[in-house]
């Protein structure tokens, strides 16, 4: 197949280069996929001049417009479902059921910002002095930088795009190399749909040649930013002597447990769903299953049979379950994750390795694992593996469950499955994370439920819902002595 040839978008208009980044298919990485522009340190400071400019008229445009740029905006992404779906396919991985959801999913995403950027900016106060009004309103910050990872390429930039221009502010956008196609195509919807000129501007290219640009630039008001705590942790620093806001993502260890009393068959769909759709690649992932000691057995049985019934190839291809891995070195770093964690003393029920057959070998396949007997000091069962990879080990209780969740470095999201509505209460209350579900999966959150986790997990700003507009708005507070 030709090569696709991408541009990206600065100042309102679409720029290709000489210079260019090439982008691979997971399912076969011996040949490009696609290539996007690599831009020079200087472009990338001249996207912050296009964003200063188009901040000045952004902010001033009428939030009626902002709400009809993004219903049109939701509206040409449904449109368009088919060819965005396969380029999402054809950069990541996924399964096209799975990226055809994330069309909808970032869809969803401009709908509801768009409802929200017409409801009110401020509240009135009462004022202690005589003939005196006071209120505050909500005003937008500047210019947003995010930068996003390439696990849900699509969804992502959404998820930090739409409340962010809601609010009134411009944004430049660094999507990740491996998948910047997806990004690609939501600043066409959103161009095509009337954004005015730089109010949104996407930097591609080698992070190396670019990365002082991209975040020294003084214009910068709040970065946001999803992906490895190593990464957050280095940008963090790095703002830290200066007064950008920061918006931080980061990993998960996310636990599921199953106490003795819950519908085995329905807790078996639903862990199997969590533990390996989009290859493990999620950030909400379940992978760690804690499961009360007399149905042990059992569940991982049930979890064997499902796991038999996986179809593992091309996420185009039909009767595909599990597409590949993002790269070659995500599925490196997943596979020797999997001979340690042996090596440390557990037990492989299934999977375990890589489809060695002539059709697969030149993707970035793992086939889905299962690991029993895990011991919790093992480095498996603390460490983010990032694949389709579900460790389990067998718990005495309710009380021992919640101690194993809460052992974590993470906090981002976890889930019981039980008939005890005590039970589930006392887990909603004990467990130390951002996300909690009872009876359903760590993974699903919709666009208007806040979203982030705790401790080494994120922020302290959520994202999704009305709480992402917290740290995309400034608050200012105003007395007016009415002279009455």
């Amino acid at each position: 197949m030709p090569v696709r040839e991408m541009e990206i978008l600065a100042g309102g208009r679409w720029l290709g280069s000489e210079r260019t980044v090439d982008v691979y298919d997971p399912t076969d990485v011996r040949e490009p996929a696609a290539r996007v522009p690599a831009l020079t340190a200087d472009q990338v400071t001249g996207a912050y001049d296009a964003a200063e400019a188009g901040f000045a008229e952004w902010k001033r445009t009428s939030p009626f417009v902002r709400a009809r740029i993004f219903t049109d905006t939701a509206a040409l992404l449904r449109s368009r479902a088919d060819d965005i779906a396969r380029s999402l396919v054809t950069e990541m991985g996924k399964t096209l059921a799975e990226a055809t959801g994330e069309v909808g999913k970032a869809a969803d995403f401009f709908e509801y910002y768009s409802a929200l950027a017409r409801e009110g900016y401020g509240t009135l106060l009462h004022d202690a002095r005589p003939g005196t009004r006071a209120s505050v309103q909500r005003e937008p910050i500047g210019v947003v930088l995010a930068i996003t990872p390439w696990n849900d390429p699509l969804l992502t930039p959404a998820r930090k795009l739409a409340p962010a221009l809601a609010a009134g502010n411009a944004a430049v956008i660094k999507p990740a190399s491996e998948t910047p196609m997806s990004t690609l195509h939501l600043a066409r919807a959103l161009h095509d749909a009337g954004l005015p000129a730089g109010v949104l501007n996407v930097v591609t290219g080698r992070t190396a040649e670019i990365s002082d640009a991209l975040l020294d630039d003084p214009r910068i008001a709040a970065l946001t930013f999803t992906g490895s705590n190593g990464v957050g942790e280095r940008l963090r620093v790095r703002l830290a002597d200066r007064n950008v806001r920061f918006q931080g993502e980061l990993g998960g260890k996310n636990a599921t447990v199953v106490l003795a009393d819950a519908d085995l068959e329905a807790a078996a769909d639903t862990v199997m769903a969590a533990a390996f759709g989009q290859a493990g690649q999620r950030c909400t992932a379940t992978s760690r299953l804690l499961v009360a000691r007399q149905v042990h057995d059992r569940f991982v049985d049930l979890l064997c049979e499902r796991l038999e019934r996986l179809t593992v190839g091309p996420g185009t291809a039909e009767g595909t379950t599990m597409g590949p891995l993002v790269s070659p070195s995500q599925r490196d770093s997943v596979l020797a994750d999997i001979t340690r964690a042996v090596e440390q003393g557990a037990l492989v029920r299934a999977g375990g390795d890589a489809p060695t057959d002539q059709a697969r070998a030149h993707g970035c396949y793992v086939n889905p694992t299962l690991l029993v007997d895990v011991d919790p000091k093992t480095d498996v069962w603390s460490h983010e593996v990032f694949g389709p990879v579900l460790a389990v080990r067998a718990v005495d209780g309710f009380d021992e469950a919640v101690e194993a969740v809460n052992d974590s470095v993470y906090g981002l999201s976890a889930a019981i499955f039980t008939r005890d509505l005590a039970f589930a209460h006392r887990f909603v209350d004990e467990v130390e994370c951002g996300q909690v579900a009872v009876n359903t999966a760590t993974i699903g959150w919709d666009v208007h439920h806040p979203f982030g986790g705790f401790r080494d997990s994120g922020s302290a700003f959520k994202e999704q819902g009305t709480e992402a507009l917290r740290f995309y708005t400034r608050v200012k507070t105003v007395a007016i002595n009415t002279g009455s």
